[in-house]
């Protein structure tokens, strides 16, 4: 590419090492989670929401378990200040549940913002306050020095506190050093300290120090170093909640917070499914089931995951993206015959011990963990697929537990029709090829009954209707044992020759009531292959008469 040359870092590595968290292997407890969908999420939006459907978005965080919620900038637009006054007015904020409000460092706003959140328990309200702090915005948007941008922060955490002790109102405070990957640690630290020494915070009354990635410009480790610089050298660290709100420019925004909470933040503001400015912000959803699939508890719900994608499509317009870790409708599919075929073989180890530890391969977690279904969601069949994953699909979707080398011939069989129609198979079109190629084959001899005597071994008397005889007629044979003496009758009136090599039969239990179901498998003269035919009726004997006379019209 051209132009490289024209880049440079643009972070600062703190000017000391700060590496601890390299010594740490996980996260190993859920941060305090603080979603900002309705104010940086929705203000990412092309059509923002509306106050009704902030309202219906509102209840849904909280559903989901969310205990601090910043529910916008209420001073940026009459929605948005609305929205609030409507929370405080209509009682609207559980006992347990912080709102978040969000402003600049700026006289009017702040005041604007005050006046958005009077009347709310104060215990139930952190006020947000923001300035940038980078080199690229001292020096190109605001023009100003070091000391006036520190200067800015320090007067509006003054205000902040002064509008609070004048409505005798102990908000809870927020402050974030904005486009702190920009700036340069010691002076984010110097501004930082500043704010901090305003507000005095107390263990009663801790304030919330927030470190954004606001353009992510480096690699995680790098992220982790400056977080980690921060909360060694702060002021009354004891007393202030750290917190992180990555975005994620580089693609890299769950790194960003998982390395940063190694390297002692304590908090996570974060969005559903990543929406936010640009690349958006980081994904709380990934960050919660990471932690999941560790064993760690992540405070929120996320079993019913379906209800919440539906929900987040619907009021932000937003598609959710197929590969989306945890979420998309691909993250769990199996197309592969490899994966199928091992998925269906961890399934299968789990039966004896559904409560073991989850380990099944190619699968991170249980999908019912989140509401999703195997039939639906993970084994998927397609020309790629193989006899594992179709066999796994009619057997717990249509309760048909094939022979071992069946499964390999009607995998073969979906996988043509699958790759001459250029499409992928849903679970009802495995289940036709399957009842059309293999089941009650009627062509082009249809059996109609079959009674058998116990005399030198088992006679049989089959009655059958011959298309190529247009007539129906019965015929005779004996073997030692039913379907000896069937094929024996078969072969003494037809022009085949073959032996029975495999023969299995089971109750039918999903969608039938007694049904039964037979496989039987021959080896015809002159075939290499061993041909495959079903049988399903009442009656287990009937049953396993229409397999072989299904398998038999398959070699005529």
């Amino acid at each position: 590419m051209k132009n490289y040359n024209h880049y440079k870092r643009g972070y600062y590595m703190p000017p000391v090492q700060s590496t601890n968290w390299v010594n740490k292997e996980y996260v190993d407890k859920a941060p305090i989670w603080c979603s900002v969908d309705l104010r940086d999420g929705n203000q990412a939006l092309i059509t923002p929401m509306n106050l009704e459907e902030k309202l219906e978005f509102y209840k849904e965080i909280i559903r989901i378990g969310f205990k601090e919620i910043e529910i916008g900038f209420p001073a940026a637009s009459d929605t948005e200040y609305e929205f609030c006054r409507r929370l405080i007015e209509d009682d609207l904020i559980p006992e347990d549940v912080t709102i978040q409000v969000l402003t600049q460092a700026r006289e009017h706003i702040i005041k604007k913002t005050f006046d958005a959140v009077r009347g709310a328990n104060p215990k139930n309200v952190i006020v947000h306050l923001y300035n940038s702090t980078s080199y690229a915005q001292r020096t190109q948007v605001f023009k100003k020095s070091k000391e006036e941008i520190k200067d800015i922060a320090i007067e509006g955490a003054k205000l902040l506190k002064k509008l609070a002790d004048e409505d005798g109102a102990e908000y809870r405070f927020e402050y974030s050093p904005e486009s702190f990957t920009g700036t340069e640690p010691e002076y984010a630290l110097e501004v930082v300290n500043a704010v901090i020494d305003v507000w005095k915070p107390t263990p009663d009354r801790k304030v919330i120090i927030n470190l954004p990635a606001t353009v992510e410009m480096s690699l995680p480790h790098v992220y982790a170093s400056q977080i980690e610089y921060m909360s060694n050298n702060m002021i009354d660290r004891e007393n202030v909640i750290l917190s992180l709100h990555p975005h994620n420019d580089r693609g890299c925004g769950v790194a960003d917070a998982e390395l940063g909470l190694l390297a002692g933040a304590d908090r996570i503001e974060g969005t559903l499914f990543g929406n936010g400015e640009r690349t958006g912000n980081v994904d709380v959803i990934t960050l919660a089931l990471n932690m999941f699939t560790h064993g760690v508890d992540p405070c929120l719900d996320f079993t019913d995951m379906p209800r919440l994608q539906e929900v987040y499509e619907k009021l932000t317009g937003m598609e959710i993206y197929p590969r989306e870790p945890y979420c998309g409708k691909l993250v769990f599919a199996a197309f592969s015959g490899s994966h199928q075929d091992a998925i269906a073989k961890g399934m299968k180890y789990r039966e004896n011990d559904p409560d073991q530890m989850w380990t099944v391969p190619y699968l991170p977690l249980n999908p019912e963990d989140i509401g999703r279904t195997y039939d639906g969601d993970v084994i998927r069949i397609n020309s790629q697929s193989g006899k594992g994953g179709i066999g796994f699909i009619l057997e717990t979707k249509y309760g048909y537990d094939l022979p071992k080398k069946m499964k390999e011939d009607v995998g073969y069989a979906v996988k043509s029709v699958s790759d001459q129609a250029h499409k992928e198979l849903k679970p009802d079109e495995v289940y036709d090829v399957f009842m059309s190629q293999y089941v009650n084959i009627e062509s082009p001899i249809r059996f109609i009954e079959c009674h058998f005597q116990q005399i030198d071994g088992i006679r049989c008397e089959l009655t059958i209707y011959a298309a190529n005889k247009q007539a129906e007629k019965v015929y005779h044979g004996q073997g030692n044992g039913r379907l000896d003496a069937v094929r024996n009758a078969i072969m003494k009136h037809f022009d085949v020759a073959f032996d029975i090599v495999d023969y299995e039969e089971h109750a039918l239990s999903v969608g039938s009531n007694s049904k039964a179901c037979a496989y039987v498998g021959i080896k015809v003269d002159g075939f290499e292959k061993i041909i495959w035919g079903a049988g399903i009726k009442d009656d287990i004997i009937d049953a396993s008469v229409y397999a072989l006379i299904s398998a038999v019209n398959k070699a005529l």
